[in-house]
């Protein structure tokens, strides 16, 4: 993949995991619940979607490429920054967050 791809995808994931968090902050009024989430449920299921059944856990596990980790590291900064960003506005006295 083109270094520009790569950069978009990451930013891409970076913004649509920032806006749920977001989103998911203020109906829930958790802080890091979109970062639990990101851990628990979506790096999972995104793994089980992709798993080869013919192959071996470490075989599985090497299939996963650089660009396939800096996407979801984009992803999971995203959710942390939408954490840091709620607890942040509650902190400067924002009572809607």
């Amino acid at each position: 993949m083109a270094i520009l791809q790569v950069f978009v995808s990451m930013l891409l994931f970076f913004v649509m995991m920032f806006g749920i968090g977001f989103i998911l902050n203020m109906l829930i009024k958790t802080t890091w619940f979109p970062v639990y989430l990101f851990i628990i449920v979506v790096l999972p299921l995104g793994m089980y979607y992709t798993w080869d059944k013919d192959l071996g856990f470490a075989d599985n596990l090497s299939a996963y490429g650089a660009v396939d980790v800096v996407v979801a590291a984009g992803a999971l900064f995203g959710a942390y920054m939408s954490g840091w960003t709620i607890r942040k506005l509650r902190i400067g006295g924002y009572k809607m967050f």
